[in-house]
């Protein structure tokens, strides 16, 4: 009979023989999964070893990676920074060449040009310097011909201011002043003589003495120096050491002061006949501030009124100037306009014989 025994993980019928076969391969096959499983663990463990060597490794390596990145990195950044500090330094020596080209052609340029200014300096100097000789050559021999066209202005202003008095040129050659004049009334009495000396010169204090020196050989009642060039403290005319000096644009109103005041005397001298001590007056008064004081203010009235005339003459002049302008500008205008139109239209455009040019043959 054969003897069978209950599996206790199945449950089946089994031979006692298959049982402890079936314990015996149960055995084993724990044996074998318990051997497999250590060699598993082991396995695992060798596997998550060298996993973690090949991660330590493969992190060491990142790491020398990094590094070396780190460091080419930092030559790279070192090598730009070179580039740049040789381009700033190449930078800053060409803006050096270029200043110092900049400079130096400057210095050239300023110098050429000083140069060039010293020679024109030296020719301008020369051509002022033969101007000056020549001017004064020319002064030099023009002298009397100036004195001369000046008296004759002089002799030609007295006729045509007072036509009614005798003018009379002192001859060359004869001593004397230049001019006489014989101041007359309406009556064509003598009232009294004005003898006139004409000077275009640089000042000077002897034509004083040589004219008091003439009124006295001509028995002239007053003396009048007429001079381009007049002393420091006189601007229009004075009274210095008994001689009128006056500057040539003022000389006909005082000519009509003293013209005035001679005529006057004279009426007075005829209407008190024989009474010295009054004409002593009289000269005192001719010869004293008050009478100057009268002659500037009439001569001061009379330069108004002729620098207002002047005023106008000039004003009316720059006006008229202007209008004749602005019609030129627009005939011009109104011509060119006409021209070209002609040269659009052609013949067809009608003939304006104020704006046609004539034929030329």
């Amino acid at each position: 009979m054969v003897q069978t025994i209950k599996c206790k993980k199945c449950g089946a019928e089994i031979e006692i023989s298959e049982a402890l076969t079936h314990q015996l391969q149960e055995k084993i096959k724990e044996t074998l999964q318990a051997e497999h499983k250590k060699e598993l663990e082991v396995l695992r463990r060798e596997i998550e070893e060298k996993a973690a060597e090949d991660f330590r490794q493969e992190v060491e390596r990142s790491k020398k990676l990094a590094k070396q990145v780190d460091e080419l990195l930092d030559e790279l950044r070192a090598l730009r920074r070179k580039d740049a500090e040789r381009e700033l330094e190449m930078k800053k020596k060409l803006l050096e060449e270029e200043e110092k080209i900049r400079l130096e052609a400057f210095k050239k340029a300023e110098e050429e040009h000083r140069l060039k200014d010293f020679e024109k300096d030296k020719k301008l100097s020369d051509a002022l310097k033969q101007v000056e000789e020549l001017k004064a050559k020319i002064e030099q021999g023009s002298m009397q011909t100036q004195g001369e066209v000046l008296e004759l202005e002089l002799e030609a202003r007295l006729k045509q201011e007072f036509p009614m008095d005798f003018i009379s040129e002192i001859k060359k050659g004869q001593r004397g002043a230049d001019v006489l004049q014989e101041v007359v009334d309406k009556l064509s009495r003598k009232c009294g003589t004005i003898l006139w000396e004409s000077k275009n010169a640089k000042w000077s204090e002897s034509w004083i003495a040589k004219l008091k020196e003439d009124q006295r050989a001509a028995k002239a009642d007053l003396a009048v120096l007429v001079s381009v060039d007049l002393p420091k403290d006189v601007e229009t005319f004075n009274y210095i050491n008994g001689v009128w000096v006056v500057s040539w644009k003022n000389f006909v109103p005082l000519a009509l002061a003293l013209r005035f005041n001679l005529v006057s005397l004279y009426h007075e001298r005829q209407s008190q006949t024989g009474q010295e001590q009054k004409m002593q007056i009289l000269y005192q008064y001719l010869t004293g501030p008050e009478f100057r004081h009268r002659i500037e203010a009439i001569v001061e009235a009379f330069s108004n009124m002729q620098e207002e005339l002047e005023r106008e003459k000039r004003w009316f002049s720059l006006k008229w100037s202007r209008q004749e302008k602005e019609i030129r500008k627009v005939i011009d205008q109104t011509h060119a306009m006409y021209g070209d139109m002609q040269g659009v239209i052609g013949k067809s455009l009608p003939e304006i014989k104020t704006l046609s040019l004539p034929d030329v043959e």
